[in-house]
């Protein structure tokens, strides 16, 4: 249910406003045309988008059935007790804090090892394959996008990340509600593609690494957070100025560009005048001869 709301409603309605009403979702696109799901405001709707979109559901639903077999194993097979705490006494507002803080804290730490070191490590495995030919086949993030991969990279890239944090430290079930409802609007508008953002410095920030790392082709930016992206010196496109300098350089060469087209027509209308001039002193010279 809080998948439901917090991701799976919204990420749909987000992505039916991409397709269905592109000229005024294009105004609140970080990328412009290009952050549409067809790639242009007047492009169809592709078979791709719509497997995405497909994949992303299935994705979300298997992540469900696998937490919810997951406690079935644990209870029924090995009479083992729950991986949530299950009780009528609701933990104090302090404890929430508390375990949300280190839940975070886990999944940052764990999303960083297997994104950096497993999805996109020096000698490619079968994973890493998988999320380079599913996940970075897409041109730009748009919503859905947050739950599109591989299913098995999909399990261990973000199911792990984010159940495995509320099995240690074994969160009551307010508490894991609570966090996984944080991390569905997280995941919702990170990979929105908007630039409008319910709380800009935080989100804002985060869809911004995400964006970053699909489009530099994984040179960095592996956490959810950048936290750890930090430390180990692999944030990208932090740097504000570096950003400025980057748009000044293209602004610059598409001025060249402009320029190049502008030179390239006045030689062609001189050639023309001139091969006109040639012609007609030549059936001059015919006349008069």
């Amino acid at each position: 249910m809080v998948r439901l709301l917090f991701f799976l409603l919204p990420s749909l309605l987000f992505f039916l406003f991409d397709i269905l009403t592109p000229s005024a979702a294009v105004v609140v696109k970080v990328q412009g045309e290009a952050g549409l799901p067809s790639g242009s405001k007047r492009g169809k709707i592709r078979l791709k988008d719509v497997k995405v979109a497909g994949w992303a559901i299935v994705n979300l639903v298997l992540s469900i059935a696998v937490q919810a077999a997951i406690e079935e194993a644990r209870t029924r097979l090995f009479a083992m007790r729950s991986a949530l705490k299950v009780s009528m006494k609701l933990p104090m507002p302090w404890e929430i804090v508390k375990d949300m803080l280190c839940g975070f804290l886990v999944r940052e730490i764990l999303a960083y090892i297997i994104h950096r070191y497993v999805l996109h490590s020096r000698e490619p495995s079968r994973l890493a394959k998988y999320h380079r030919s599913w996940y970075h086949s897409l041109r730009c993030t748009y919503p859905l996008t947050g739950h599109y991969d591989h299913p098995l990279v999909y399990l261990v890239a973000n199911f792990v990340p984010t159940y495995l944090p509320a099995m240690l430290f074994r969160f009551h079930m307010l508490t894991y509600l609570l966090y996984l409802s944080a991390i569905s609007v997280e995941e919702t508008f990170a990979f929105s593609g908007y630039s409008v953002m319910p709380t800009s410095f935080f989100l804002g920030g985060i869809a911004r690494r995400t964006d970053i790392h699909l489009l530099s082709g994984a040179e960095g930016n592996f956490g959810p957070w950048g936290i750890l992206d930090w430390i180990c010196g692999t944030a990208v496109g932090d740097d504000e100025d570096e950003d400025e300098d980057l748009l000044a350089d293209e602004t610059h060469s598409q001025t060249e560009s402009i320029d190049e087209k502008i030179r390239r027509i006045v030689e062609e209308s001189a050639r023309k005048r001139s091969g006109g001039g040639r012609h007609r002193l030549r059936r001059r010279r015919r006349e008069d001869s």
